[in-house]
């Protein structure tokens, strides 16, 4: 198969923990091309989409005493390109949030390619459709009590209610300012109107869940079926769990608990296109809903001694009826 990555630029990733990377070296081993581009490389050309690529060859990494290493160099770069995307048998959209608008204009231009010839992963409308907090909400059987909003006062009475809450801008990735908000806190206000850019911007507060202490489990869904899970558990002085913020990962297990909310959400992840998804469980509950680029194979492979990346290059292959 020929498969282009729409990734952020390769130097900037890390060969022992980008999923993309992941992706892109289970390819490249099991015989596949490996293309790359960026958001900003794609076009338009009389009605398809097209986009400079660049052929890349992958050295994979190695298992050393528990910890992967990459070779260095751990990519070469080959001969420069610039063709239709339906040229191509699958496109991964790899681009790191946030959802900016040239990412958006990324998957409108993404929208010209017949998906009856070249699978798209994941679908352009989908990720439009799912912002990975607001999705969420849709699953209500299974998501800690939860609101949007940006007034003040909604907020305030909500966490008087509960007691404790943590409230998530809708638009940040890795944890980047989630904040744990207490009725007795005097800075109340401020974090509220700060958040909210004075009751200009919506935000998300969901109920205080005790269990984060015990970590944030990422589960890796391929078409609606979770394949391997992760748990993440925050540093020493911190309460986010990501792993952005200094969070280490433990080997873990998939709940039946965590199975009956993977069954939940999996039939609308497949009518909306998105087939590759990582969601978030804390305490048995739903609270992020992952479509971007979502991470974790690399932890997971390690503890678990598993390799999803081919997992996900075999869906590929037995969707293109190879």
């Amino acid at each position: 198969m020929k498969l282009a990555f729409i990734i952020d630029p390769i130097q900037t990733l890390d060969p022992c923990h980008d999923t993309s990377v992941a992706l892109m070296e289970a390819a490249h081993v099991m015989g596949h091309e490996v293309w790359i581009t960026q958001a900003n490389l794609l076009s338009v050309v009389a009605g398809k989409a097209w986009a400079i690529l660049e052929r890349v060859e992958l050295m994979p990494i190695e298992l050393v005493e528990g910890r992967w290493v990459a070779a260095s160099p751990w990519y070469k770069i080959g001969k420069r390109i610039y063709v239709s995307l339906e040229t191509m048998d699958a496109v991964f959209m790899r681009t790191d949030p946030p959802v900016t608008a040239s990412y958006l204009y990324a998957t409108y231009i993404l929208d010209y390619i017949d998906q009856n010839k070249t699978l798209v992963i994941n679908s352009p409308s989908g990720i439009r459709g799912a912002n990975e907090k607001m999705y969420a909400l849709q699953f209500t059987k299974v998501i800690p009590e939860t609101i949007v909003t940006a007034d003040k006062q909604t907020i305030r009475d909500f966490v008087e209610a509960k007691g404790t809450a943590v409230l998530k801008p809708l638009g940040n990735k890795a944890g980047e300012g989630i904040l744990i908000l207490q009725p007795s806190d005097r800075n109340l206000n401020s974090i509220i109107e700060l958040s909210t850019l004075q009751g200009r911007v919506p935000v998300m507060v969901q109920n205080f869940i005790p269990e984060a202490k015990e970590g944030d489990k990422r589960i890796i869904l391929l078409d609606g079926k979770p394949i391997g899970a992760v748990n993440r558990l925050s540093a020493s002085g911190e309460f986010r769990n990501n792993m952005a913020t200094g969070g280490t990962v433990a080997k873990t297990e998939i709940t039946p608990k965590e199975y009956e909310i993977c069954s939940e959400v999996a039939k609308i992840l497949r009518k909306d296109g998105l087939v590759f998804v990582g969601i978030d469980v804390i305490g048995g509950y739903l609270t992020e809903v992952n479509v971007t680029s979502p991470t974790g194979i690399r932890e997971i492979d390690r503890l678990d001694d598993t390799r999803l990346g081919h997992l996900v290059i075999r869906w590929v292959e037995q969707t293109k009826n190879l």
